[in-house]
């Protein structure tokens, strides 16, 4: 054994011998008093001892919250549609359980007082009820029913099929960081393979970008390119939205389990390895004006990893750009497609018949928003 250990062991020792040499004086003391006097005396003090950390306990309660309060995301309203009825619910839930903390709370210590022993009252036994057992039963259970349903409405919400014009963007974790994807042109995602995933040479999603023959335990597989991928945007800095327009988020992890957590439009949803989940929101507020509604001009919006996937997961912290729809056009028209710089031989995308003059703008237009998102806006 390690002298810490010993030294830990010897503190152990020391602290059992000094209670159980208080207990003994503790014992001889009573002997001396009278053991009816001095339980007497006890009693008292610890009633008053039961009132006096009820109250201080309550103004602890006032000053914990006075001052955490303004650091948690409830004084600042949620920066999507969803995220408000998860607001209301959470402060319903608070306001029904707060409520019934304090009652129990204050009558527990209460009683604990007011019916210490006496010897003017004698204990009433008073060891069933059914009456009382179906109240304090069926109502938080009613309760709780109302509450998850509500709970289940807004989730099948989130998860459920998102809008028509809704844009689309991938978001896939990884150990230990976020890439986001977007459809090009064509407003298709291109085929991906996770045995294509190569960092060296830039392929860090495994697309599908080139003809290859790959061996495996089952013989060798030819896999063929996707020429739909070629326009693909992929990025890592950050997840461009556009304000006031649905987002449907496609998510997946190419190593572990992750979890897509945003905190400030009150969503989350697991990353799961080879299984697609999706869930979807409308931003309200630009980036630009949550800095001013928080008064925080270093303001990002976040995305955590709410599943602790290794030792990095400290660090896997993402950023959101919520942006008006003129900014969205502009930064999506400086963006390159994924596949130039990691296959310089792969063949370019199939051109497109010329567009009529009288819809060459929407045309332009359409190569930076969704073809679904205009035919809403018209």
């Amino acid at each position: 054994m390690t002298t810490t250990g010993l030294f830990l062991l010897a503190i152990l020792a020391l602290g059992f011998l000094i209670t159980f040499q208080i207990a003994k004086a503790s014992e001889y003391v009573s002997v001396l008093k009278g053991e009816k006097k001095s339980f007497e005396q006890n009693n008292r003090i610890n009633g008053f001892l039961m009132v006096v950390f009820l109250v201080l306990g309550l103004i602890g309660v006032y000053l914990c919250n006075k001052a955490l309060y303004p650091k948690t995301l409830m004084p600042y309203p949620s920066a999507s549609e969803h995220g408000e009825n998860i607001d209301t619910m959470l402060k319903i839930t608070l306001l029904i359980t707060g409520i019934v903390f304090l009652l129990t709370q204050i009558l527990l210590f209460w009683f604990a007082y007011k019916y210490q022993y006496s010897e003017k009252r004698k204990a009433f036994y008073y060891p069933h009820n059914n009456k009382l057992e179906m109240i304090w039963t069926t109502v938080p259970a009613i309760t709780l029913c109302i509450l998850v349903g509500f709970g289940l409405y807004y989730w099948f919400k989130i998860t459920g099929e998102a809008p028509d014009n809704a844009m689309k963007v991938e978001i896939t974790g990884r150990q230990f960081g976020w890439i986001y994807r977007y459809p090009g042109k064509d407003n298709v995602f291109g085929k991906k393979y996770f045995r294509m995933i190569d960092e060296a040479d830039g392929n860090i999603l495994g697309m599908l970008w080139k003809d290859s023959t790959m061996h495996t335990p089952n013989g060798v597989q030819n896999i063929k390119a996707d020429p739909t991928g070629y326009d693909d945007i992929i990025e890592t800095s950050a997840m461009y939205l556009i304000k006031d327009q649905p987002v449907k988020l496609i998510i997946n992890s190419r190593d572990v389990i992750h979890d897509v957590g945003l905190p400030h439009f009150r969503m989350k949803m697991d990353a799961v390895p080879g299984t697609p989940t999706t869930m979807w929101f409308t931003p309200k507020y630009t980036t630009d004006e949550m800095k001013k509604i928080t008064n925080n001009p270093n303001f990002e919006y976040e995305i955590a990893c709410d599943q602790m996937c290794g030792n990095g997961h400290y660090s896997m912290k993402g950023l959101i750009k919520v942006v008006t729809r003129d900014e969205f056009i502009l930064w999506r028209a400086k963006q390159q497609p994924g596949y130039k710089p990691a296959t310089a031989a792969a063949p370019a995308p199939a051109e497109q018949p010329a567009a009529p003059a009288d819809t060459a703008k929407k045309a332009s237009a359409g190569a930076l928003v969704p073809n679904s998102t205009l035919a809403s806006n018209k």
